[in-house]
């Protein structure tokens, strides 16, 4: 004899319309970002559509569930999508998703560039808000006011991902003068050919007055 199901238990229907997207990846700020929703079971062809929420302001939801574009602002976006097939009756389906954009590399100040006696020195937070290992290569560039560049800092190592604001420091010696300080972050994804850049800069110039 077989058990029938527990009083209160939901029998779902093996054959019925199911959305199968579950989770979506990550995306990034005035990047390209495209991804296809996934369903099972119905009869073709499937049509897709957003049922509530809001989706990014430049992303777009296709009647073919490929959602696409790129995103302009960085935020959680919380947003149910439905899916109906073509049957005479047709078999719908909803779910509800969540869409995160964040900015894949950030890059700001912890200890604003200045000068301390024939130095000038600083240091910065660097975060990676992507699910990928970053090749990262940081460096931090003196310049003249005759437009002779000096290095003051230089890194190159793996920033893991998820890793928020971690600090990098820079400083070195320079002759008397007056500079403005360049900080570069390139970060590459070599599997998926990628590259993020961000930049900083001094909004004044800084002046050595003591030699070397």
């Amino acid at each position: 004899m077989v058990a029938g199901p527990a009083e209160g238990q939901q029998v779902s229907d093996p054959g019925a319309l199911t959305i199968e997207t579950a989770s979506l990846p990550m995306a990034s700020p005035r990047h390209l970002y495209r991804v296809q929703l996934r369903a099972r079971n119905g009869i073709a062809p499937l049509k897709w559509t957003l049922a509530a929420g809001a989706l990014p302001n430049g992303i777009r939801l296709g009647e073919d569930g490929m959602l696409s574009g790129s995103p302009g602002l960085a935020g959680v976006f919380r947003f149910t999508v439905r899916v109906a097939d073509s049957s005479r009756t047709p078999q719908t389906a909803q779910r509800d998703l969540t869409l995160r954009v964040a900015q894949p590399l950030l890059l700001e100040w912890k200890k604003y560039a200045q000068v301390s006696g024939n130095r000038i020195e600083g240091s910065v937070l660097v975060s990676n808000g992507t699910e990928d290992d970053f090749d990262l290569t940081f460096i931090v560039l003196a310049v003249s006011e005759a437009g002779r560049a000096t290095a003051i800092g230089y890194q190159h190592f793996t920033l893991k991902p998820g890793t928020p604001q971690f600090e990098l420091q820079f400083g070195d010696t320079l002759p008397s003068g007056s500079y403005l300080v360049h900080v570069d972050a390139v970060a590459e994804v070599g599997e998926k050919e990628q590259i993020y850049r961000a930049r900083l800069q001094t909004k004044e110039r800084l002046t050595i007055t003591l030699g070397p």
